[in-house]
């Protein structure tokens, strides 16, 4: 085996030796840093290295994470009175970087208002995007993060500018090997070749913060990714961060059409890019992540090496895989964008509506395909959450949307923190039917979640709203996941795909809140919406974590506890309405079953049937059985479906509140074919149905 050794512009055939093998050269300094490529890789055991070795031993995994902690003891956090402080006593190099700002973006527009004026603007598009993906790398970090999230907007970016904007996610100007060289060294304390048998002689990406190397780690064989910080890195952000929350002020204090606090948003994501670039803080969190989503079978983390993970250097697993953005590459592989998408769509509302941990970069940059048709998940850099009492607060949200219940849409702003407890909603519940009422012309489903962004965005403006930073960071993350699904299909509507998982939330979830919800959803003016609970069943289906024996086992602890009164009141009538359809369907299926001379006979040639009803009352009936077989039909469809599901009601029907329940359903329902058994008998008009 040969290795090649190959660093600027440098290159010599190695014989193959322990460890690195370096020439004795006045260029021997540059080679101490230089990549070891091996010419063929290790032979490996039924195709997978001895990687047991990391993780084996729990104790010693969490003295290595100890150990990375102290390495990155002095990693930097945000502080904005420190940066003031800072920048505010260097008013020339504040100027420069103001002016430098100004010329990009200046110049650029004004290149458009010409193309515009011409009458070239679409003739000219492809020169422009590449203008303004050349103008974002020269600016820098800050500029670089801008240009990722528009890049995943085709809803706001001509393709041009998309296919160019794309190449910011990790196609970006490299900084010299041999300073991430030293860096690794630096920042672990060991020589190179004691950490690695091999590493790319030059990054395999590049990225806004830092650019990554692919390598060989020497104790296990294992192939990691090594990320190194650009440096420098901290200046660069700091002054940018100091400028925009300087121009934040600005906003705030006079543009009134903006009445979020643009300072706090500004505050909020400059702490998130702060903690980027601490790798000890990044490995933790993809940690937590793995521990929390890595569970279904087709999401994968990748794991942390801690003996080599400090502020500045991270080491995790190796991931191959395609961006997420590049369908041809995806599909030559035999796998479908959709179907990823999808999963990054679940994935993403258990991130923001169950755990309420997220990540909250999910640019195409950081979504890989893997060959086996998995989603990897990378860069954890930029995380966050979402408090408990808002998680429920949106499902209840898009409850009182479908009910469009735009009252007590008003009032979930107050639980979502957009509203202080002092301020009136009524004003804004207007405003809110005049948007939803035209937004509903079509389904739920088939809203386009840009549409609804935008249609809120010109509510708030219009009141005084707030808008938390975390809701800020699951918008960006939504629209980047909708953006991706965009690319494969136009028509894509990510609330369609995202209805089977408050579907099943809504019918397995006990919280008390979303209990509520679903009550609020099945029953309207003392009925109950069959249709609603066979639509829920139908999505909820959908979701493969979706169980019959979970399903409605809210509504039953509700209509069985100390203060399920009044549904009980609602469940008898709604119990003796089915039964009697299901009685006189069947008697009514009886009947036509019977040779029409045998009729004759024996309802003495009553064209009217066995029954004292009109053929309407007799149809609704008819619909509302069938509508409850098929119910049951769904349920029995699940794939966990087990009869004890009923056992609950088995069990209550032993306690004394419950045997009055019981009692209360037979009696209503021995009362109500009684007076259909008098009314045939008597063949006498039938009243309303209603008990």
């Amino acid at each position: 085996m040969s290795l090649v050794l190959s660093a600027g512009g440098y290159s010599s055939c190695l014989p193959a030796g322990r460890g690195f093998s370096i020439p004795k050269s006045k260029g021997s300094k540059l080679c101490t840093r230089a990549a070891l490529v091996e010419a063929r890789p290790p032979r490996v055991n039924n195709g997978s290295l001895a990687v047991q070795v990391y993780g084996a031993d729990r104790a010693d995994d969490l003295q290595a994470e100890a150990k990375a902690l102290s390495r990155a003891a002095n990693a930097s956090v945000y502080n904005p009175e420190l940066i003031a402080r800072k920048y505010g006593s260097r008013p020339v190099q504040v100027v420069r970087r103001t002016l430098e700002i100004l010329v990009g973006l200046g110049s650029f527009a004004l290149k458009l208002l010409l193309d515009e004026k011409n009458g070239t603007l679409d003739r000219n598009k492809r020169q422009r995007a590449i203008e303004l993906r050349k103008i974002f790398t020269r600016l820098g970090p800050t500029f670089v993060k801008l240009g990722q999230g528009l890049s995943t907007r085709p809803d706001i970016c001509p393709p041009e500018y998309l296919e160019e904007l794309a190449e910011l996610q990790d196609a970006l100007p490299t900084f010299p090997d041999e300073e991430a060289f030293s860096c690794i060294e630096k920042e672990l304390g060991m020589p190179l070749d004691s950490i690695y048998s091999s590493i790319s002689p030059s990054p395999i990406a590049a990225a806004s913060l830092g650019q990554v190397y692919k390598a060989q780690l020497k104790y296990s064989g294992q192939t990691v990714a090594v990320k190194v910080q650009r440096p420098g890195i901290e200046e660069a952000i700091g002054l940018d961060f100091y400028l925009i929350r300087n121009l934040g002020f600005f906003i705030n204090k006079y543009v009134d059409i903006i009445t979020s606090d643009v300072v706090a948003l500004v505050d909020e994501f400059a702490r998130r890019v702060y903690q980027e670039l601490n790798y000890v803080q990044e490995g933790q969190n993809a940690r937590k992540f793995k521990m929390l989503y890595a569970d279904k079978e087709d999401i994968l983390v990748p794991d942390i090496y801690w003996n080599y993970t400090s502020g500045k250097v991270l080491t995790m697993e190796w991931v191959e895989g395609v961006k997420l953005s590049e369908q041809a590459a995806i599909e030559r592989q035999g796998l479908k964008v959709l179907d990823l998408v999808n999963t990054g769509i679940q994935c993403s509302l258990r991130q923001l509506l169950e755990y309420g941990y997220f990540h909250a970069d999910p640019h195409p940059g950081n979504l890989l395909a893997t060959p086996e048709g998995k989603l990897a998940f990378l860069d954890f850099g930029m995380m966050s959450e979402t408090p408990e009492e808002a998680r429920f607060a949106i499902i209840g949200h898009v409850v009182h949307l479908v009910n469009r219940d735009y009252e007590a849409m008003a009032r979930d702003y107050y639980a979502l923190d957009f509203l202080t407890p002092d301020v009136d909603v009524s004003p804004i519940v207007p405003a809110l039917r005049n948007f939803f009422d035209d937004a509903l012309n079509y389904t739920v489903s088939e809203l386009n979640f840009k549409t609804l962004v935008d249609g809120l965005g010109a509510v708030l403006y219009q009141y005084p709203f707030n808008v938390p930073a975390y809701y800020a960071l699951i918008l960006r993350s939504l629209t980047v996941l909708e953006g991706l699904a965009l690319y494969a299909d136009p028509n894509f509507k990510v609330l369609a795909a995202s209805y089977p998982y408050f579907a099943k939330r809504l019918l397995t979830d006990p919280n008390p809140y979303l209990r509520d919800a679903l009550i609020e959803l099945l029953f309207k003016d003392g009925k109950f919406r069959w249709n609603r609970l066979e639509n829920l069943l139908v999505q909820g289906s959908k979701d493969r974590d979706f169980s019959a024996k979970d399903a409605l086992q809210p509504v039953l602890k509700l209509l069985l506890g100390p203060d399920g009164e009044e549904l009980r009141t609602l469940v008898i009538k709604e119990a003796v309405r089915v039964t009697e359809a299901v009685v006189l369907g069947a008697v009514n299926d009886t009947y036509n079953s019977v040779p029409s001379f045998m009729r004759t006979l024996m309802f003495n040639a009553n064209g009217s049937g066995p029954l004292a009803m009109s053929a309407t009352e007799l149809e609704s009936m008819i619909e509302l059985r069938d509508q409850v077989f098929r119910i049951w039909g769904l349920l029995r469809s699940s794939e966990n479906f087990d009869p004890t599901i009923l056992q609950p009601i088995l069990q209550v029907l032993q306690q004394p509140e419950a045997r009055s329940l019981g009692g209360r359903v037979v009696g209503g329902i021995t009362q109500r074919l009684a007076a259909r058994l008098l009314q045939q008998v008597l063949r006498m008009p039938t009243t309303s149905t209603s008990s």
